[in-house]
C-alpha cells in the first residue's frame, strides 16, 4: 500500500532512512550514534537516502 500523504511520507522516511550503518558488522544504529551498538566500532556511515520504488 503506497503512502500518498506528504506529512506521513516525511514520518516514514525519517523512521526508515534516518539511521547509521556500521561498516564492520552492518548493524543499524540511531542517527545520533557515535559507536556501533553491536561491535562497539566507531566506523559508521549514514544510511543511503534512496527509496527503491517497485514497478
Amino acid at each position: 500500500m503506497p503512502v500518498s500523504d506528504p506529512e506521513l511520507m516525511k514520518i516514514v522516511e525519517r523512521r526508515v532512512l534516518d539511521k547509521k550503518v556500521c561498516r564492520n558488522c552492518g548493524a543499524l544504529n540511531p542517527p545520533t550514534a557515535t559507536r556501533c551498538r553491536r561491535c562497539r566500532s566507531s566506523n559508521l556511515r549514514p544510511k543511503k537516502k534512496t527509496l527503491a520504488m517497485k514497478k
